[in-house]
């Protein structure tokens, strides 16, 4: 019942903007997955039975992700078609949420393997992590890609002077606080 709250909240969206930051939501939870995926395909690779149970660990975590994230995408598309939105987005979100649930079955097969005694199974769960660490890169760089990149407010540079404090305050205030 959680999931379909969160998905109801984050795909009951009236407008563009909605929109933008729905995705933006669903980009961050796709480069949550994505870095657990990396790191379970990381330690799967490993020699000693620890780290191969972390990545099993890592896998079983992945494949609630991928379901809630396929869950919430699912959502946003019903949301879409539903309203008047832009053809071009409800294709993009069309062509995420196909990888989403491509995603959520490599993840399920992987830890359902992992899970297995024999060498060839956990072999096999070894081989599909990478396969879903794959799906994972390509589902955060489809999100990332869908939404507009935001743009800094433009600056006059035809008035800047060298060491002009005015010019200096304008550009701080323009930029976002650098961190170190």
């Amino acid at each position: 019942m959680q999931n379909a709250r969160s998905a109801h909240r984050d795909t009951d969206l009236p407008g563009a903007d909605d929109n933008t930051q729905a995705l933006r939501r669903l980009g961050a939870r796709a480069h949550q997955l994505r870095a657990a995926a990396r790191a379970a395909d990381h330690f799967s690779q490993q020699d000693n039975d620890e780290d191969r149970g972390t990545a099993s660990w890592l896998m079983s975590c992945g494949v609630g992700l991928a379901a809630e994230l396929a869950s919430d995408i699912d959502g946003l598309a019903r949301a879409l078609r539903d309203g008047s939105a832009d053809v071009a987005l409800q294709r993009g979100v069309s062509s995420v949420r196909v990888r989403a649930h491509q995603l959520h079955a490599a993840c399920r097969a992987a830890d359902r393997f992992l899970e297995q005694e024999s060498l060839e199974d956990r072999e096999t769960g070894s081989w599909l992590i990478a396969c879903a660490h794959g799906l994972a890169d390509k589902l955060a760089a489809e999100l990332d890609n869908s939404v507009v990149p935001v743009r800094r407010p433009n600056i006059d540079k035809a008035r800047m002077e060298a060491h002009d404090p005015q010019v200096v305050r304008a550009m701080n205030a323009a930029m976002p606080p650098v961190r170190a």
